[in-house]
């Protein structure tokens, strides 16, 4: 089962995706976990992102891909993967397509939080506040300055990805407003008419 999971900072992908790996023992991968242990394992990849990384530039695509495409021949990752806030960008998600062709694999899902943002944005904020209240760090990314930062670049950069999917009919959208566990019973439902598919 090889997924993607889309949607802005806050939606619920990170919860989602950890009940999927729970129940179907595949891994999420993480672009920026895969970057640190490319260049902690020192594989060739790894070697041309640390390089980039510190020069102080952002990593490119084809690296980022070449992470992709070096991670998902693990031996964890042969029965499929979630991947999660990957890909960022149309540019991405054509790489993607064509990488995953060129080993013969295909996407079985990609699976859209739709979430309403303003109620997102209060969701953080109170969030936030509850943190304070019980005297607890607040999450550098439920600062609201922060977090409407990261949802303007989602806005900007990402949400051009999901009509991508949606053109090829690989798209599900899940409405992420309900309940933890309701979001969990859409995402189960859209698996199986998935794998029938």
């Amino acid at each position: 089962m090889r997924l993607i999971f889309l949607g802005p900072p806050g939606a619920g992908k990170g919860t989602q995706a950890a009940r999927i790996v729970a129940k179907h023992g595949i891994p999420q991968l993480s672009t920026g976990d895969m970057l640190r242990a490319a260049v902690a394992a020192g594989t060739p990849i790894g070697q041309k992102a640390k390089a980039v990384m510190d020069a102080g530039g952002l990593v490119s695509d084809e690296i980022v891909i070449g992470i992709v495409a070096d991670r998902i021949e693990e031996p964890d990752a042969k029965k499929g993967f979630i991947l999660d806030g990957f890909p960022r960008t149309l540019a991405q998600a054509e790489a993607l397509d064509r990488m995953l062709e060129s080993k013969g694999l295909k996407l079985d899902a990609v699976l859209e939080l739709k979430v309403d943002q303003d109620k997102l944005v209060d969701r953080i904020v109170r969030r936030a506040e509850e943190a304070r209240a019980a005297g607890q760090p607040v999450r550098k990314d439920d600062d609201p300055e922060v977090f409407k930062t990261r949802l303007e670049a989602y806005n900007r950069d990402t949400a051009v990805v999901a009509p991508y999917y949606a053109k090829r009919g690989q798209l599900t959208a899940i409405d992420g407003m309900q309940p933890i566990d309701g979001v969990s019973d859409a995402i189960a439902s859209a698996l199986s008419v998935a794998a029938q598919g």
